[in-house]
C-alpha cells in the first residue's frame, strides 16, 4: 500500500478565477511510516491535507492511493482507505468517547447504522490502542483538549484504513500532550502497519519522532529522511527563513548563533530530553 503525489497542483477555483496555492508536489508514503508535514503558515499545508483527503478537488495532478487515483474511488470505497483526523471541534459534545470511537464504522454499517460483533470489536480495539478505556463512558464535551485527541485517533483506527491523514493534531496541547500524540501515532505507524501523515508546526518534537519530514515551500515539495534532508541542505534552508538553526548531532532547533537558547522552552526542562 502506498499514497502517491504526482504533479499535483493543489489551490482554489473561485468565480472561475484559479487561484494555485503549491504546484508540481511529487511525493510517496508508505505502510509503517509516518511522516511529518511542515512549513511556514500560509504556505498550503491545511489545503495539501485537504486535497489528500478527497474534500477537495486537485488542480492538476493525482493523488493515488494502491496506484488507484482518489477520483475513482466511491466516497464510501475511500472511506475505507483514508482515515481522517481534523482540529475543528465539530463532534456534538453529549456523545460518549464510545460512541464517537463507533462513527468510524459507519462505512462498515448498514442503513440504520447498527453495529454487528466486528464493529464492536473493531471499537474495542482502537480504544485499548490509544489507552482511553477508562474515558469510554465519559461526554466527549467534558475530556480534555490531549484526551480528545486520543479519541479522533481512535475513531480514525476503528475505521481500520490503511492511510491515516491529520491536520495539526497537537495544535492547542501542552507540551507534554503534543509528546504523548507523537509517539502515539509512530507506534501505530510501526505495529499497525499505517500509513500517517501529519501536519504540525512542532518542528523540535517532529523531527525527534518521524519517520519522513515533508517540507512544503514556495519552490515545492521536499521529502525523505531527516538525515538526508539536512545533508541535501533542506532542512537548514528551510529553518533559516525564521531565524533557526539546526543542530544535526542532538536534533534541537535554536536561534541563530551558536549560543542562543534552544526552542521550544517547555517548564522544567523537558526539551532536554532526546523523545524515544
Amino acid at each position: 500500500m502506498k499514497l502517491e503525489l504526482h504533479d499535483l497542483y493543489i489551490g482554489y477555483d473561485e468565480d472561475a478565477n484559479r487561484r494555485i496555492v503549491a504546484e508540481t508536489l511529487d511525493a510517496s508514503l508508505a505502510k509503517g511510516t509516518m511522516a511529518c508535514l511542515v512549513g511556514a503558515n500560509g504556505v498550503g499545508k491545511s489545503t495539501l491535507m485537504r486535497t489528500l483527503s478527497g474534500f477537495q478537488p486537485a488542480l492538476r495532478g493525482e493523488v493515488r492511493i494502491d496506484g488507484k487515483p482518489i477520483g475513482e474511488y466511491s466516497p464510501r470505497e475511500l472511506s475505507e482507505k483514508i482515515g481522517v483526523v481534523l482540529t475543528e471541534r465539530n463532534t456534538a459534545a453529549e456523545l460518549t468517547v464510545e460512541e464517537v470511537v463507533g462513527i468510524g464504522r459507519i462505512p462498515y454499517t448498514n442503513f440504520w447504522g447498527t453495529m454487528t460483533p466486528a464493529d464492536r470489536q473493531a471499537v474495542d480495539e482502537a480504544i485499548a490502542l490509544v489507552n482511553i478505556g477508562p474515558l469510554r463512558k465519559k461526554r466527549i464535551g467534558r475530556v480534555s483538549d490531549g484526551e480528545r485527541q486520543k479519541v479522533m485517533i481512535a475513531k480514525a483506527l476503528a475505521q481500520q484504513t490503511d492511510v491515516i491523514l491529520l491536520d495539526e493534531p497537537t495544535a492547542f496541547l501542552d507540551y507534554g500532550s503534543k509528546v504523548s500524540v507523537m509517539r502515539l501515532l509512530r507506534q501505530l505507524a510501526h505495529e499497525q502497519g499505517k500509513a500517517v501523515l501529519l501536519s504540525t508546526h512542532d518542528l523540535e518534537i517532529a523531527f525527534q519522532t518521524a519517520d519522513e519530514v515533508w517540507i512544503l515551500q514556495q519552490n515545492g515539495l521536499q521529502t525523505g529522511t531527516l538525515d538526508a534532508l539536512e545533508q541535501q541542505g533542506a532542512v537548514s534552508t528551510f529553518l533559516a527563513q525564521s531565524g533557526l538553526r539546526y543542530e544535526a548531532d542532538n536534533r534541537r532547533i535554536v536561534i541563530g548563533e551558536d549560543k542562543a537558547p534552544p526552542l521550544p522552552l517547555p517548564s522544567r526542562g523537558d526539551s532536554a530530553t532526546m523523545i524515544s
